[in-house]
């Protein structure tokens, strides 16, 4: 079971490194990485179980976080119909996107970030991901508010960036060029 201490912090240069490609079929290893990954996401958003195991709630975890350089993440997280989306995508890419961006009026925060970085994010709003799942299986989906950010988040992990790294330093709250605060739809 993956718990906080497993996961690094902001200035470990494994969240700076790209993370390679994996093989398919996976590895028996990789499977069980792939799982406690998103085991972590719904212990953690269970009120009883990350009370007993001190577990931030997440959305999303990146291999990275977990200072493995795989491209895996997972995700638990409900879409905008408040449909449960909770899987683990292997080797994802982003095949298109809009040309709209949105960014969350709260700002973004991470499981490997202890501190808040204020500032908005900007995102595409709407994108179609190609991935596989840990049984090799491709998958084409598209997502747009809150999956879509969540998705680029944990992206950005495996190529070694960090969210704030799109924040405008000299305006963290400028207003994003062609995008809308999500929620304002």
């Amino acid at each position: 079971m993956i718990l906080m201490e497993d996961i690094i912090r902001d200035g470990h240069p494994t969240l700076r490194t790209k993370a390679q490609e994996l093989k398919l079929p996976l590895t028996e290893e990789d499977r069980k990485l792939a799982n406690d990954m998103l085991e972590y996401l719904i212990n953690s958003q269970d009120p009883e179980l990350s009370e007993k195991y001190g577990l931030r709630p997440g959305v999303g975890l990146a291999a990275n976080q977990v200072n493995s350089l795989k491209r895996m993440f997972a995700l638990h997280l409900e879409d905008d119909r408040g449909e449960q989306l909770s899987f683990v995508c292997i080797n994802p890419k982003i095949v298109s996107h809009s040309v709209e961006k949105t960014y969350l009026p709260s700002g973004e925060g991470c499981l490997s970030v202890d501190r808040s970085i204020p500032g908005f994010v900007p995102r595409y709003a709407r994108i179609t991901v190609k991935f596989f799942t840990v049984d090799g299986e491709e998958k084409k989906l598209r997502l747009k508010g809150f999956p879509a950010i969540a998705f680029q988040h944990e992206l950005d992990h495996l190529n070694g960036v960090m969210f704030y790294d799109h924040i405008n330093n000299a305006n963290p709250f400028e207003q994003v060029e062609n995008s809308f605060p999500l929620g304002d739809e």
